[in-house]
């Protein structure tokens, strides 16, 4: 019976994948229909009539009439709609917002999802991926087990009685139709907790005696869910609990820094690693060849794209460009039109295309995450890849880290400090730090240059922290679970200095 249902479902991915060669193939007509049909379906809005969208004809007119947004642009329109007024952004009432933490200091932003940007992008960004997945390995039997998933959570506000405020991944779970619920665990009960200890915990007990085949979760929760689980079962392989696992599914930060950490979880060569970018505000982006780290950009999913270039980010009046003006190797913000209501929006990402025929693109970092104190300009792309070259030649594995400059003072040089948590210590941490910075001057040549002889920055300083103190430093600050992550960059030393002073290294 399982075999059957397995097929049936691997048919239905198969006319799925029809749809995706279509887009493949068809990349500017398919977007331009995307926007004029957002255009055309709320025209009558506050927002269409403040902007005319009456008059936009093409995405040039489109780019003319409305401004590039930020979440502050917006945001009195979202906290109107919050309160249950209709017809301002989007067309009609939004019941549901999504809450994104962006980067743990920040002040939670609070984003609009529709029942067509749930059902167009993120359940169809859900189907596509495991099309991609269908389509890469024939004989995967995810349909034939069941699936787990790291929900968020999912609450009413009391300062917004008239909607529901939730993680986009608890409403995905919680709007999932009865028969979808047979092939997934734990139960949405379970799976959308506001206590992620308590959640963490009984998951791990619960789901000994499940047949998995699939996870889909952050690598920061889903390590620490491994760990209870190994813990709770007194087994030392994944594998002996779950021996039809065969995929992970993965996003929201670059897993290569912990593809060594998995890869000690999931020791077979024939399990599979696949990575989509599913933020709060859409679906934007899968890994549709499993031999190729980078992801497919999902054009025909209600999402219209534009990108910023470097030299706009900081502009007063930033000039976005279209798709089909992107070039290889530049990093871009990520400029976003959905059919939830975010019109011209800046999310705050940072991509990189890998391909253009079709349009692929890996997540280079955020434009809030750099370190920039003396010149150096070094982004996350940069230190992820330096500190996974580092972990490989010494056989480290890591945890997690975050890095801030030094500044000059008393005559000394200026630099960069780093804490850093490991699963596996290098021998040697001196080593370690020497390597980690030839690296990341061989990834940054704007770094190497000041470091060149010493002239202008040290060697950079390495701290590293007894494992779980990042969670712990997580949930001193009320941030555990969900989205809620490390800052990797910053360039000023708030993080840096909370968590030397939460660990005792200097008070």
């Amino acid at each position: 019976m399982r075999t059957l249902v397995n097929k049936i479902f691997s048919k239905y991915l198969e006319y799925r994948m029809e749809a995706n060669r279509h887009f493949m193939a068809n990349p500017h007509d398919t977007q331009q229909r995307v926007l004029m049909d957002l255009v055309e379906a709320h025209s009558d809005t506050e927002w269409g009539r403040t902007h005319r969208f009456e008059q936009v004809k093409t995405p040039a007119d489109y780019a003319r009439q409305v401004p590039v947004q930020t979440y502050l642009s917006l945001k009195p329109y979202i906290e109107r709609m919050m309160r249950g007024e209709t017809d301002v952004l989007y067309s009609g009432f939004v019941e549901w917002f999504a809450k994104s933490s962006g980067t743990t200091g920040a002040v939670s932003k609070y984003l609009p999802v529709t029942q067509e940007s749930l059902m167009q992008n993120h359940v169809k960004g859900a189907w596509d991926t495991l099309a991609f997945l269908y389509d890469n390995n024939p004989e995967s039997n995810v349909f034939a087990h069941k699936s787990l998933v790291m929900g968020g959570t999912f609450y009413p506000d009391e300062g917004y009685p008239a909607v529901t405020i939730c993680d986009i991944s608890a409403l995905l779970v919680r709007q999932m139709p009865l028969v979808g619920r047979l092939f997934y665990v734990p139960d949405p009960e379970v799976a959308t907790l506001r206590n992620w200890e308590e959640k963490i915990l009984m998951m791990s007990e619960m789901l000994l005696e499940e047949d998995i085949s699939m996870i889909g979760g952050v690598p920061t929760w889903t390590h620490i869910f491994l760990q209870n689980v190994l813990r709770a079962s007194g087994k030392s392989s994944i594998f002996d609990i779950w021996p039809n696992l065969e995929t992970y599914i993965h996003g929201g930060v670059n897993f290569e820094p912990h593809r060594k950490q998995f890869d000690h979880y999931f020791s077979s060569q024939k399990f599979y690693y696949q990575e989509i970018y599913n933020a709060s505000e859409g679906y934007f982006s899968i890994q549709n060849d499993l031999q190729d780290s980078s992801m497919l950009l999902m054009l025909d999913s209600g999402t219209y794209f534009e990108f910023l270039p470097k030299s706009e980010w900081n502009a007063e009046h930033p000039r976005a460009i279209p798709l089909q003006a992107v070039e290889l190797g530049e990093d871009y913000a990520l400029v976003i039109t959905t059919n939830s209501g975010l019109w011209r929006y800046t999310i705050g990402d940072t991509v990189q295309f890998t391909s253009l025929n079709p349009y692929k693109i890996k997540v280079s970092g955020r434009t809030s995450l750099y370190v920039n104190a003396f010149g150096e300009d070094v982004i996350i792309s940069n230190t992820d890849k330096a500190i996974t070259e580092t972990c490989q030649e010494l056989d480290a594995i890591l945890s997690d880290y975050t890095m801030a400059p030094v500044y000059f003072e008393h005559g000394n040089k200026g630099g960069h400090e780093w804490i850093v948590e490991f699963e596996k210590e290098p021998i040697c941490l001196e080593t370690f730090a020497d390597r980690l910075d030839k690296n990341l001057q061989k990834v940054n040549s704007n770094y190497e240059q000041k470091r060149y002889k010493a002239l202008a920055l040290d060697r950079l300083r390495l701290h590293t922290v007894p494992r779980g103190t990042f969670s712990d430093w997580l949930r001193a600050k009320g941030k555990y679970g969900g989205q809620h992550k490390v800052p990797r960059l910053s360039n000023n030393r708030k993080y840096v200095e909370e968590i030397l002073e939460f660990t005792g290294i200097y008070a």
